[in-house]
Order: C-alpha cells, then structure tokens, then sequence
C-alpha cells in the first residue's frame, strides 16, 4: 500500500512539475512580445523596464518564465535563479525616518504618495513661463493611417527646420517608425534600449536644426536637449507621440523636453483606436461617432472631448495599477514582519552579538516542541527517539515519571540536561582542537591568520573559518563560536529562501478564495503565520541538530587546515613572489555526505634572506621582538 502511494505521489509531482513548464511555456508565447517587454542582445533575453524603455540588467524573470522565453526564442537556456531577498519599493522606502523627493509629474501621484508615505505634494511654479503649445490629440481609425500621418507630420516639421523627438511606447514601433522615415529619405537617430548607452550623446544632439530623434518611453530624462542657434525662430522643439501611454506621467516626461525654461516648442499625440488603451476603454463610442461623420480613410478627428476621454482612461488603468500596488504592500506588510525576525537572528550571527543567547533559545525551542508532540499523545518512545535525534540526548526522566510531570516542567528538565550537554561538548571541541591550533599559532614559520576547521556529525561535513589568534588566546573556544555561527548562518538562509519560494506559491494560490466570497488577504496572512512558525522551528531543529552532533574528525583531528593570511615582511630585506590564495568554504554551505576536503597548500614565496622568526630579536637593532616590531 505504501509503495503504491509513493509511486502515485511521485507519479503527480512528475506531472505537476510538466504542466508548470507547459503553463509557462503558454504564457511566454502569448504574453511576452520580443521588443516590447524585452529584447535579445549578445544572444541573451533582457527585460526592459515598462516605464523607462531601459534594460534591466542582472533580472530575470522567476518561477522558471525566463527559461520558457529563452527556448522560445532559441537562445542557452540559463539556469534557473532562486530569491535569497526581498522587498518591496514601498517598505524600502518607509525604512528610511525623512522622505522626500522631486520630479516635474508627481502631481498626478499625488494620492498615492499621501496614503503610502504620507508624502503631501506641492507644485512649485516654473522658473520662466512655459510658452509650449500642447496641442488636442489626433484620433485616427486604424494604426496605419496613424503611422503615416506621423510621418508626414515629421516630414513638414523637418522640411521647416524645427528639431522633431518622436516618442514611442515600444523598441519594435520605434524602429519601424525608423524604417519607414528611411524609405522618405529622412535621417533620424533611434534611441531605444538596445541602444542605451549613447543616450545622452543621442539626446545632446536631438536640438539641432531638422534633426529627428526617436526615442521609446525613456526620452533622453535627465539629459538636457539644448536648442541650437535659429531653432527658436523656427518654432523649437517638436514632440510627436506615437501612442497614449497608460499613465499620464510617462506622456508628461515627453511633452516635458520641450518648452523648458521658456523655450518655444509643441507636443502632439497621434492615437489610433487600435491602440491598447483605446482599445480597453471607450474606442466604441468613438468609433460610432466617426461612422456617423462619414470620415474616410486618412481622416482624423481632434477635439478636446476626445482628449479627454483618453486621459479619463488612463485614470482609470493609474486606479487599477495602484489598487495591484497596494494589494502588493498588504501581502508584503506580513513579509516585513518575518523579515524583521529572521534578520535579526541573521544579524546576531554575522556579528556575534546575542548569538549564544539564540543557542540557547533555539535549544529551549526544540525542547518545548518536542515535549509539546509527544507529551500530549503520552508517547514516551517517540519522546526518547526525538531528543535522540534533534538534541543528542537521553531522556532525563523515566517513562513514569514523563506520566506525570506537567509539560512545562518537563521541557525546563530538558533544556537543562541539553544545554548543560552542549556546553560539555563545546569543552571537548576546545580541548581536542587546541593542540593543533597551539602548534600552527607557535610554528614559527607561519605567518597565517585564519585557519579551516572540518567539522562532521555523521552526515553532514562542513569547513569552518576562525581566526588563529582569537582560537589560541581562548584556548580553542573559539572554534565552537565560529562552528555556532557558520551553521547558524548557512541554516537561516537555507530555510529563509525557501520560505520566500512558499510565500510566492501561497500568494498566488490564495487568489482563488474571492470566488469562495473570502477575502485573500486575510487568509494569506493566516496561512503565512503558520509557515513562518514551520519554517522557525524547523531551523531551530537543524541549528540544535547539528551544533550538539558536530565534532571535530576523530580519526584525524590535524585535518585542521591553515588559511592563508597576507604575508607581513620587511620589503627592504625580503623579496616576494606572487602567489595563489586558495579557496575554502566559509561554512555558508554544508554537503550531505560529503569528506572533509584537504586544502590545496599556498605556494611559498622565493626568500632571498633567511625569514626572521616571530620571537626572534628584529634585525632592525629596537630591541623589540620581530612580530612585535617589523613583523
């Protein structure tokens, strides 16, 4: 029976496991346009950024989506990458005690920069008048007329000498648009993320007389474009948008780089009712009221009613976007909370302070839930076998008296005996580890400051780094602090990054109740409680396990390696050659089953003199012994 339901849940995991991939093969297919949300460059996919049009560098779509668009568009499928943190923008911002900032679009923001940061908003007025003229939009029925009434727009605007910035939504629109102002003749420079690194060379150049510039949704942003001599007298700066984006601010940033510090200029939006906004919202109406008006092909309506239906749309998607971004804070307000927790434990092992305290703690931890398990079921051999197997210990009282005593009781009985066998241990540690530490520290021809202990508890084997001196002085104490915080470390960010991959899959799962009329953020914040609590007992366990198991190799206790510190000589007596610092593990990892390594042997350097001992007088005549004076 058993071995059937193995093989059934294998069976499943097998499936689950291709339907994922199929899933995110689905969506990389129909969801994820080349050019658009990202783009292949040196035989790689790059995501770029929605709102900028810049290439996000070094990110990668999770939950194995990058590999599905990497096999769809035929390039080396990269190995999947695994969240080790995270945060969002809002609560990274909200860490800092003073807020503030300034850009020319957050007016629109306003309401939303009040209830996350409570940021207010003010409007301070323009150095100089802007005498820009921002003209009604162009409404068109199809995307090809638009297209080629831009161009012939460009074309005039060229012919009477004004400069022209032509702003597009995506990196494909912005090079067919170059491809067809290359069939009219007309020479433009394309700035989009494939070419970002000329931006501000690009966008320097874009105020010459009949220079055409076509820029995606960045738009050359913190680069001034400096109108040339007669530009002015011809009218300024031209913007052509090529589309309403569905924010207000990103079509904000382009009307903005003309008409600054009252500079003549204008801005134009061409729209087609194929456009995704449109499309989305109200192009109906619209397209109804062309039919009745009898326009034919090429024809376009402008008015301010239409201008502002379209910014009515785009109010409504900046409503939705935020009501996702605030959706997003609530779930990650639960994460910050854990990540608080676990932080600190972090903390307290990366800098030492409190760290035999969370032992402790972790040590009385485990006891309370192995007593809380077997306790209530009255399972006295399953409460042998746990302590056995989490805390290395034997049961302190008998199977009548476990009866009797109350679970509190109990569990102080086995912290004591616990802890009280740790401490023990960690004095055996010291005692075996001192001699070697004692004859590297006293070697005199040693000039090293760490050294690489091994330490295994039957399974596990992992190389622990601890400074040479600190071990000496404390007469091999040291390495059982090093151990505590090697171990400590390498268990919470194991346990920490997978914790952060269930959040995900909890996050998307608990979607599903608001069609059981139940509010998805509360059962989130439920559900994530009790992993948290899983995932802190579950570090507790190992931490304890493997701290009271761990020993340092019985066999061969000198496995104990030296790490390599900098060589300090006297220069004027003593010739060095390069060499290679070899590699060791920090402790940050730990190998199931694996050896002991030996550690590769530093090369010596060439001497030309003979090396000064440490406690050897110093050649320089103080007086003063060699490491307490040149050394």
């Amino acid at each position: 029976m058993l071995e059937k339901k193995d093989t059934l849940l294998q069976d499943y995991s097998i499936k689950s496991e291709r339907i994922h991939t199929v899933n995110q093969l689905l969506k990389a297919y129909t969801l994820f346009e080349k050019d658009t949300e990202y783009v292949l460059m040196d035989n790689k996919v790059k995501i770029v950024d929605e709102q900028t049009g810049r290439i996000m560098d070094g990110r990668r779509y999770s939950d194995g989506l990058h590999q599905a668009i990497e096999a769809k568009e035929n390039v080396k499928i990269e190995a999947a990458t695994q969240t080790y943190a995270t945060v969002t923008l809002q609560n990274y911002f909200r860490m800092f005690n003073k807020l503030a900032g300034m850009t020319g679009t957050a007016e629109t923001e306003a309401g939303e920069l009040w209830e996350i940061y409570e940021l207010d908003v003010t409007v301070i007025p323009t150095n100089r008048p802007i005498v820009r003229d921002d003209r009604e939009d162009m409404v068109y029925k199809t995307t090809r007329e638009k297209y080629n009434a831009v161009i012939d727009e460009v074309v005039s605007l060229t012919e009477a000498g004004r400069p022209v910035l032509v702003g597009t939504t995506s990196v494909e629109i912005s090079e067919l648009l170059g491809r067809m102002l290359k069939m009219r003749g007309i020479k433009h420079q394309i700035l989009n993320a494939k070419v970002h690194q000329r931006e501000a060379e690009v966008v320097a150049s874009a105020g010459e007389k009949s220079a055409v510039t076509i820029a995606t949704n960045m738009a050359g942003r913190g680069t001034d474009i400096k109108l040339r001599e007669g530009v002015k007298e011809v009218g300024g700066l031209a913007i052509v948008g090529t589309e309403r984006h569905e924010s207000r601010r990103v079509d904000r940033h382009l009307r903005g780089r003309a008409g600054r510090q009252g500079d003549p200029g204008s801005s134009q939006f061409f729209v087609s009712l194929e456009d995704n906004l449109m499309r989305l919202f109200g192009s109906e109406r619209i397209a109804k009221l062309m039919d009745r008006m009898g326009l034919e092909e090429g024809e376009v309506i402008q008015h301010s009613m239409i201008t502002k239906s379209i910014e009515r749309a785009q109010k409504k998607v900046e409503e939705n976007n935020f009501g996702q971004r605030k959706r997003l804070l609530e779930y990650d307000d639960v994460m910050n909370s854990q990540r608080e927790v676990v932080y600190d434990k972090r903390r307290h092992a990366l800098h030492g302070s409190r760290l035999s305290l969370d032992i402790s703690n972790s040590m009385y931890d485990v006891g309370e839930s192995v007593v809380l398990e077997n306790h209530g079921a009255r399972d006295y051999s399953g409460f042998e076998l746990d302590l056995l197997k989490y805390l290395a210990i034997q049961s302190p009282i008998s199977e009548k008296e476990f009866m009797q005593v109350s679970e509190n009781e109990l569990t102080e009985k086995v912290y004591e005996k616990a802890y009280s066998n740790y401490l023990n241990k960690a004095k055996q540690i010291a005692a075996s580890g001192f001699p070697v530490v004692k004859d590297v520290y006293e070697d005199e021809s040693n000039t090293y400051e760490n050294i690489v202990v091994p330490f295994v508890d039957g399974r596990h084997a992992v190389q622990v780094t601890a400074n040479l001196e600190k071990a000496y002085k404390s007469e091999g104490a040291e390495l059982s602090i090093a151990l505590e915080k090697s171990t400590t470390l390498a268990k919470i960010d194991d346990s920490w990054k997978e914790h952060l991959r269930e959040m995900d899959d909890l996050r998307q799962s608990v979607q599903s109740a608001v069609y059981e009329q139940k509010d998805p953020s509360l059962i989130y914040k439920f559900e994530s409680f009790e992993l948290f609590k899983k995932m802190l007992d579950e570090v507790n366990r190992e931490i304890t396990s493997f701290l009271v198991k761990a020993n340092l190799p019985a066999k061969n206790p000198n496995l104990v390696q030296e790490a390599p510190r900098q060589q300090r000589t006297d220069l004027d007596n003593i010739q060095t050659s390069k060499t290679e610092v070899p590699q060791y593990s920090s402790g940050n990892s730990t190998q199931e089953g694996a050896q002991p390594k030996q550690e590769p042997q530093k090369a010596q350097p060439v001497r030309v003199e003979k090396k000064v001992g440490r406690n050897e007088p110093c050649p320089c005549g103080s007086g003063k012994k060699f490491k307490h004076c040149h050394g």
